[in-house]
């Protein structure tokens, strides 16, 4: 599977916001184009576009979350028309990956909708553990990198 994970620039922002997920999971997940404006209106925040060969397939965001200050994946979210061939998963794989070599050992937080099993179960299975706080009335997983 050729997945990387690219950034958001002035050539590809458009198909960035044109992705979206299935209508029962978008409140699962912000919109794109909420995310692209927050990152350019927080600090440390890391829009990144996830590419499947030339395909843009999703996205994912990172950074440091200004209430808490740890550094979390705020976002992850694989075209509709994309889901169901692992790309979230190693999209994942490849944001641990890329933020061990940036940061090396580190706590990287997430979290997901209660209702959100899937996202939770993706979590899991990468080594993410619940850590019992819910909040903004999300499940927070926690991994050491």
């Amino acid at each position: 599977m050729k997945l990387s994970l690219k950034e958001i620039n002035a050539d590809n922002w458009e198909k960035c916001i044109a992705l979206s997920v299935s209508d029962h999971q978008k409140g699962f997940v912000a919109d794109n184009a909420y995310s692209l404006l927050q990152s350019q209106f927080l600090e440390e925040q890391y829009p990144l576009a996830i590419y499947h060969g030339e395909d843009m397939v999703g996205f994912i965001m990172y950074g440091i979350d200004p209430e808490t200050s740890r550094m979390e994946m705020c976002r992850l979210m694989i075209d509709q028309k994309y889901q169901g061939r692992g790309f979230g998963k190693k999209a994942t794989q490849l944001l641990l990956e890329q933020l061990t070599h940036s940061y090396g050992n580190i706590e990287l937080f997430t979290s997901a909708e209660p209702e959100n099993g899937s996202a939770i179960g993706l979590y899991e299975r990468l080594g993410f553990e619940k850590t019992g706080e819910v909040m903004w009335g999300e499940v927070v997983l926690k991994k050491e990198l």
